[in-house]
């Protein structure tokens, strides 16, 4: 996911070719999964707003691609160029949630669910992530039956 997460970090947008490219180097250190994008609407996100042009750009590398969604439209997204993979994250804090989710917890694992059902139902292989397991930058640490 590092190179998904790396990017969407940058102060600056990546040109697209940039991001191939970064992609494809990776893939070429032996790396077997590469998560290369997010699926989430430009507005969240602007960094991945050309997801659409990057999936394309790297689908043909021999590594699995996945790709997060955190909702149905991103899986519908996703689905339609043709990926196989998908990444769904939730968070062990309310304070992470609502920072990048703009949900609870709870709202966070409802919105979820019919998301994997769906893409399970197609036969996509789905991951789950769990951020914030044991510290957070808002609450501190976080005790163990919140994970």
């Amino acid at each position: 996911m590092g190179a998904r997460d790396g990017l969407q970090n940058e102060k600056a947008a990546v040109p697209t070719a940039v991001k191939a490219e970064f992609v494809r180097r990776l893939a070429g250190t032996g790396l077997g999964t590469i998560e290369a994008t997010s699926f989430v609407h430009p507005a969240w996100v602007p960094q991945l707003a050309d997801a659409e042009e990057l999936y394309p750009a790297v689908s043909d590398l021999p590594v699995a691609l996945p790709v997060l969604v955190p909702n149905e439209r991103g899986l519908d997204r996703a689905l339609g160029l043709g990926a196989r993979r998908v990444a769904v994250f939730a968070s062990a804090t309310e304070s992470f949630a609502q920072a990048n989710l703009n949900r609870t917890v709870d709202e966070a694992l409802a919105m979820f669910g019919p998301v994997v059902t769906r893409a399970k139902a197609e036969g996509v292989h789905v991951r789950g992530y769990l951020s914030m397991c044991f510290g957070d930058p808002w609450e501190g640490a976080v005790p163990s039956p919140r994970w």
